[in-house]
């Protein structure tokens, strides 16, 4: 039915509206004797006119046709084709009493009163009708994205009349803070409180929240959105009519395309479920928690009530902003937030902060991870990445803390730069713990690149679009696995919860994303095009700047390739050599002392000597 009502033209469907116009006719008539007090009965008086219907029906097409109602479109009949339909069905009318009273059979003038009365709610009923069958088909043949309207003001009730009749977008109710608007229905939608958004979303299917408030403050909108997005929503914001024909400033106001479009696959949605239990009714403890995955993981542990929230970060700006963002959540909910401004490199502060909290979970996300300022700073970042683990690590383990979860990197495979050296030897401190702990969970996640955090890729070419360009990219065949910061904290908590001691947890990430073919749709999303051979007069161009010290084309997840199943799907498990309890002290014992001096040279030869891969690896080399 979707292929055959696609299939017609516009020209074809006018044709079929008006043969049911047309079929309407004696179906009005027919109405009109049957509740008319008339001396004969209905059909023996319907077939006495028998005769001059076919020219009344004549008429009536001549009229439709010449006042163009049968162009009208189903999800465009509103007030004018309603008009139009009233004067079709009184012409038609005339027509049938001027002809009746001349050849007969002569009838009451109300009985034409009634008659066009009947036709022209014929045809708005017959419309109306085909409307929401037609609508029903394309639904059912692809799918619509149903929108909840935030603000019944003059520019939702707009925005909700402009989506009705789109292909796409199905606007399924208002919601505003109005109390006066509530419980009313704005074209034809209903006006719900706020309050109502949690059981609007899940019993009408809503998809996205479109806030159409422009009227309202900034500061006001942002606490819409950051309260829509705490219930998980994906939450638009639509700018002002005047914003749109150019009386105040749009361009300013636009931001730029979210990084999670460019991830190049279906995002996975990992719900916490049973493992959020892992998590309520403790104490948890988040080490670098205002970084862009520390402050994902507040949020995500807060939505699973924990009895305190301790906020640890070595940074009083991100402090400030992620304890700015949580307070007022965790307070309605009855978590307390505990920021603590400090460093996992000093054992002192961390032991007590594990103590004085009795801290049950630990989250570490504390790294250094940028890889070309840890290439240039080797000490700090060893020191934090290394050090700073086994502090927090050895501390967990003698406050007895439940379960220890170490945020990893794809680097920490077979790395050619210090960074991803420095996580791999924090991987083996923790498979060395894991092994002597039987009250600590020691583990670990390997997850590769997180679109959108501070420092990829995706906003550091927004900010070269937004400076004219051009875009910088390393090399043509680098090619790089990405994840949402959302699927990167989901599958720590998995892990996590799952977790039995030193297991390395890695994520389906799909196929690696070629880092030139992702310049070139940043570049489109934000409406220019790519200046190159081809195209000369292109917005902006790309320049091949080299890989930097301690990039590579490509980079893994495993030693091995060998994986093993979990009860995830999308969660597997590496299973890859460790290093002996003797080992690991020898190259602790090394690290620390090259530290001590401050010698560089001789930190890089005990990595190159524990650390797999490292100093071996010809970064051009591709890998699988």
């Amino acid at each position: 039915m979707f292929n055959l009502i696609s299939a017609l033209s516009r020209k074809q469907k006018s044709y079929v509206f008006l043969t049911i116009d047309l079929g309407l006719i004696p179906l009005a008539l027919l109405f009109t004797l049957i509740v008319q007090p008339l001396p004969d009965p209905a059909l023996h008086t319907l077939a006495a006119m028998l005769p001059v219907l076919p020219y009344v029906m004549l008429v009536m097409a001549a009229s439709s046709v010449w006042l163009g109602l049968p162009m009208v479109q189903l999800n465009a009949y509103e007030r004018h084709a309603v008009v139009l339909t009233g004067v079709v069905a009184v012409m038609t009318a005339v027509v049938l009493a001027v002809l009746t009273h001349l050849f007969g059979p002569d009838l009451p003038s109300g009985t034409h009163v009634v008659f066009a009365t009947s036709y022209m709610l014929f045809m708005m009923a017959t419309r109306a009708f085909l409307h929401q069958m037609v609508l029903m088909i394309y639904r059912r043949a692809s799918p619509r994205c149903r929108v909840l309207i935030y603000g019944a003001g003059t520019t939702g009730t707009q925005l909700a009349q402009a989506l009705k009749s789109h292909d796409g977008i199905d606007p399924a109710a208002f919601v505003d803070d109005n109390g006066s608007l509530q419980g009313m229905t704005l074209v034809g939608l209903q006006v719900f409180a706020p309050s109502r958004i949690q059981e609007l979303v899940q019993s009408r299917q809503i998809n996205r929240v479109l806030l159409a408030m422009p009227s309202q403050s900034q500061p006001k909108q942002a606490q819409v959105i950051l309260r829509l997005q705490g219930m998980g929503l994906e939450v638009q914001a639509l700018p002002s009519f005047a914003q749109l024909i150019g009386e105040e400033a749009l361009v300013d106001k636009l931001t730029p395309v979210p990084p999670q479009k460019f991830l190049g696959r279906k995002s996975h949605n990992l719900p916490l479920n049973e493992a959020s239990s892992s998590y309520a009714n403790r104490v948890v403890l988040v080490s670098g928690a205002g970084g862009s995955i520390g402050s994902e993981l507040c949020r995500q542990v807060l939505r699973c009530r924990p009895t305190k929230l301790v906020l640890f970060e070595l940074s009083e700006l991100a402090l400030y902003t992620v304890h700015q963002e949580l307070e007022q959540q965790a307070a309605e909910i009855g978590v307390e937030i505990v920021p603590i401004l400090g460093t996992v490199t000093d054992p002192r502060q961390v032991r007590g902060v594990l103590e004085t909290h009795g801290v049950q979970v630990v989250l570490h996300a504390a790294a250094y991870k940028h890889v070309p300022l840890v290439e240039a700073n080797p000490l700090p970042g060893l020191a934090n990445n290394v050090f700073g683990t086994q502090n927090l690590a050895q501390a967990s383990a003698q406050a007895g803390v439940e379960r220890f979860i170490l945020i990893s990197s794809d680097k920490a495979v077979r790395p050619t730069n210090v960074m991803g050296a420095s996580k791999r030897m924090a991987e083996l401190l923790l498979q060395d713990l894991a092994t002597r702990s039987s009250q600590t969970i020691f583990t670990m996640v390997r997850f590769g690149n997180v679109l959108g955090s501070s420092g990829s890729v995706v906003p550091l070419f927004q900010d070269q679009i937004s400076r004219g360009g051009p875009v910088t990219v390393t090399d043509a065949r680098v090619k790089r696995f990405f994840m949402t910061t959302a699927e990167a904290v989901q599958l720590v908590l998995q892990a996590g919860a799952q977790a039995r001691g030193g297991e390395v947890f890695v994520l389906d990430m799909g196929e690696p994303v070629s880092i030139l073919q992702l310049a070139r749709q940043v570049i489109e999303s934000a409406g220019y095009t790519l200046r190159d051979e081809t195209n000369p007069e292109g917005d902006i161009s790309i320049e091949i700047i080299g890989l930097r010290p301690g990039e590579k084309m490509e980079e893994e997840l495993t030693l091995t390739n060998e994986l093993i199943t979990t009860r995830h799907p999308k969660i597997f498990c590496a299973r890859e050599t460790v290093l002996s309890e003797i080992e690991v002290a020898a190259f602790i014992r090394g690290l620390r002392q090259s530290l001590a001096s401050g010698d560089e040279l001789a930190a890089r030869q005990v990595l190159q000597r524990w650390v797999e891969g490292y100093g071996s690896q010809d970064p051009d080399r591709k890998t699988s």
